[in-house]
C-alpha cells in the first residue's frame, strides 16, 4: 500500500504533460498530424457560410480558408471561424488534410487553436506548401 508521501513524491505520473515540440511550416507533409506550431495569419476569407435550419436559433457555422505562415513558409489553414489577418496563432495538435492534391492544414476536436502574443518573425510568403501538388502513387514490389 503506497503512503502519502508516495503519492505526493509521483505528483500523478499518468497525468504529467509532455513539452510541446513546436514544428515549422516547411516541416509538414502529406498524412501526418499532432502538430504544433506558432503563425501568423495573413488572410482569411469564408468559403462556407451554412445555417442550420433544425437549430435556427444556433449561430450559423462560418468556415474560413486562411493563409497562415512563419519564417519557413506558408500554408492554407482551414478554421471553423473567422480568424484576423494579422493575429498570432498557436495551433496545437493540428493535421494534415489532402484537398485535390495539395495539402491543408486543420485542427479537429481534438486540437486547440489559442491566440498568441505577436510574433516578431517575417512571414515568407513565396513559399506556400498548398501550391504544392501530391500524387498518390502506387508502388509494385518485385
Amino acid at each position: 500500500m503506497a503512503t502519502t508521501q508516495q503519492h505526493q513524491h509521483q505528483g500523478g505520473a499518468g497525468a504529467a504533460k509532455r513539452k510541446p515540440v513546436f514544428v515549422k511550416v516547411d516541416q509538414l507533409k502529406p498524412g501526418t498530424s499532432g502538430h504544433t506550431l506558432t503563425a501568423k495569419v495573413i488572410t482569411s476569407e469564408t468559403v462556407v457560410h451554412k445555417g442550420r435550419a433544425a437549430a435556427a436559433q444556433l449561430r450559423p457555422t462560418r468556415i474560413a480558408e486562411c493563409l497562415i505562415g512563419d519564417e519557413t513558409g506558408t500554408i492554407v489553414f482551414t478554421a471553423l471561424d473567422l480568424m484576423k489577418p494579422g493575429a498570432t496563432v498557436i495551433l496545437r495538435n493540428a493535421k494534415i488534410d489532402m484537398f485535390k492534391g495539395s495539402m491543408r492544414l486543420a485542427v479537429d476536436k481534438w486540437g486547440r487553436i489559442e491566440v498568441a502574443a505577436p510574433a516578431s518573425f517575417t512571414v515568407k510568403e513565396d513559399n506556400n506548401l498548398s501550391l504544392v501538388e501530391y500524387e498518390l502513387v502506387n508502388v509494385v514490389e518485385e
